[in-house]
């Protein structure tokens, strides 16, 4: 991998950490979306998993 994918790569990460962050505030903001927060919740952990591995994957190879 070159770098500017590693770069694209990370881009995307945190583009998606902070959608799902916006999307856990809002559910915790209007009680009736709690449902949204732990679902917002669940994919910025996913996310940020998922990014951890890949990079650490990319640094062995």
């Amino acid at each position: 991998m070159d770098r500017r994918n590693v770069r694209n790569m990370w881009t995307a990460v945190v583009i998606l950490l902070v959608v799902w962050a916006i999307l856990v505030v809002v559910g915790f903001v209007f009680e009736g979306l709690l449902w949204l927060a732990v679902i917002g919740l669940i994919l910025f952990v996913g996310t940020l998993v998922v990014g951890v591995i890949r990079d650490r994957i990319r640094r062995r190879a």
